[in-house]
């Protein structure tokens, strides 16, 4: 599609009360810019990123994401010209910042619930601007839109807004399409004589309709459009994002057990015939194919397919799991487990364990000296015993028998029995002798 974008992301965000970017906070998982940058290269291939506060750590963490390709950074002159309408300026001639198309859409950056569809409607109207707008019982806080015979004639910030004018419901929803040339001609008119001191983008609409040039608004749904600029916000967004995730899913054939409960981070993938029980977190991208995720699981960024896991089991980073039983309290991580049985009370990381496998209560894979992680590599058919402590690095091999207990330090050959117990020794008297009192009066006492 012919159109460029400008995302705004230059503010400070001080109503986050955060040492972080506001626009890095994440909601399900993905920090609330990069949404707007997805919905927008769905339509465009000349992205516009226009940044100041903490501008390197926001430019290195979209980079990191999706590179430097069809995205173009640009640092806002903030000092001398601040605002909406200063940051798409490109210096101190107040000309626009260079776009490849004739048809520019600003975007914000605090925005992560707007959707390809919904800027498709503005970008369709053939008028030199369309923009956003909606209709709020409660406006406060918003830009009052003023149209007339179904054309915008202006746009009163709310700080600079009288009464009158302050009861008005229609609202300046922030997002716009310009053409070219209306950028080219308004913005060095644009002045920052109000009570912000700021250039404001809202200005060129008054300058437009007083030119007689056609502003068409383009009503949108208020939650698509939400703009996230506090803490409470950020998580009102993320349980309407939540809930979308959700219905996505159930509508894919996933059973959820009182979704309400159920977390999910925006990558997750679902594959086949899935159930996921109460209170189950999934996070990054991980991937769930025809299993069964029982209550108050966590997995993440992992692969669980034809297996059951939990409940109260906690999948870290990394796993490949398959055909396997993951009871409760056992916890996983960065280990491939294909056809194993685990069924509770176990640690089992940087492992690879084959089928028909079974690791009993209490097994620990011990991959970490002080210094460096080590692999711990279990072939088919091996039985661990409960309570075992396996040193890697460390390699066993199939068919083999390791009893409850036991500390193993060597590789097992196929078909060993391994143990390692020191020998029991039975004390008489041991006991008496150590509180220091003899068996009658310790008979007398009960």
């Amino acid at each position: 599609m012919s159109i460029s974008v400008a995302i705004l992301a230059a503010g400070a965000g001080t109503r986050m009360k955060s040492s972080l970017p506001k626009v890095l906070h994440k909601i399900c998982g993905k920090e609330m810019l990069f949404y707007s940058i997805d919905e927008a290269l769905k339509i465009s291939d000349d992205i516009h990123i226009v940044l100041f506060h903490q501008h390197e750590k926001i430019k290195e963490a979209i980079q990191k994401s999706f590179g430097d390709s069809k995205i173009t950074f640009h640092i806002q002159n903030h000092l001398s010209y601040p605002g909406t309408g200063g940051a798409l300026m490109n210096g101190a001639d107040q000309n626009p910042i260079s776009t490849k198309y004739d048809k520019v859409l600003v975007l914000n950056g605090d925005m992560p619930l707007v959707k390809e569809k919904e800027l498709l409607k503005l970008i369709s109207p053939a008028s030199a601007v369309s923009m956003s707008v909606l209709t709020l019982e409660n406006p406060t806080g918003y830009g009052r839109v003023i149209i007339e015979d179904k054309k915008v004639t202006s746009i009163v910030e709310e700080k600079d807004a009288q009464e009158a004018t302050k009861s008005i419901c229609i609202v300046n929803a922030g997002v716009y399409v310009f053409e070219r040339h209306i950028l080219e001609t308004y913005l060095p008119k644009l002045n920052n004589h109000n009570n912000q001191k700021e250039y404001y983008l809202t200005d060129i609409i008054g300058l437009c309709a007083k030119d007689n040039k056609e502003v068409m608004p383009v009503f949108v749904n208020e939650k698509d459009f939400m703009g996230v600029n506090s803490k409470s916000q950020l998580a009102y967004a993320e349980s309407i994002m939540l809930q979308d995730l959700r219905n996505k899913a159930m509508d894919q054939g996933v059973i959820m057990h009182l979704p309400e409960t159920i977390y999910l981070e925006s990558e997750v993938v679902f594959e086949g015939e899935c159930e996921i029980e109460n209170g189950v977190c999934i996070k990054g991208k991980s991937k769930i194919i025809n299993s069964h995720i029982k209550a108050h699981t966590v997995i993440e960024n992992s692969c669980i397919k034809d297996s059951d896991i939990g409940p109260m089991a906690h999948i870290r980073p990394g796993c490949q799991i398959s055909n396997t039983h993951i009871g409760n309290f056992v916890e996983l991580k960065a280990s491939i487990l294909n056809g194993v049985k685990a069924g509770h009370l176990s640690y089992l990381g940087d492992c690879s364990i084959d089928e028909g496998s079974n690791i009993g209560a209490g097994v620990i894979t011990c991959n970490y000296d002080g210094k460096k992680k080590h692999k711990t590599i279990i072939g088919k058919n091996v039985f661990v015993g409960s309570d075992t402590q396996l040193i890697a690095p460390i390699n066993i091999a199939s068919n083999v028998l390791i009893g409850s207990g036991t500390t193993m330090t060597k590789d097992a050959k196929e078909g060993d029995l391994i143990t390692s117990r020191v020998k029991q020794e039975n004390k008489a008297g041991g006991f008496y002798r150590f509180f220091g009192y003899s068996k009658e009066s310790s008979q007398s006492n009960d």
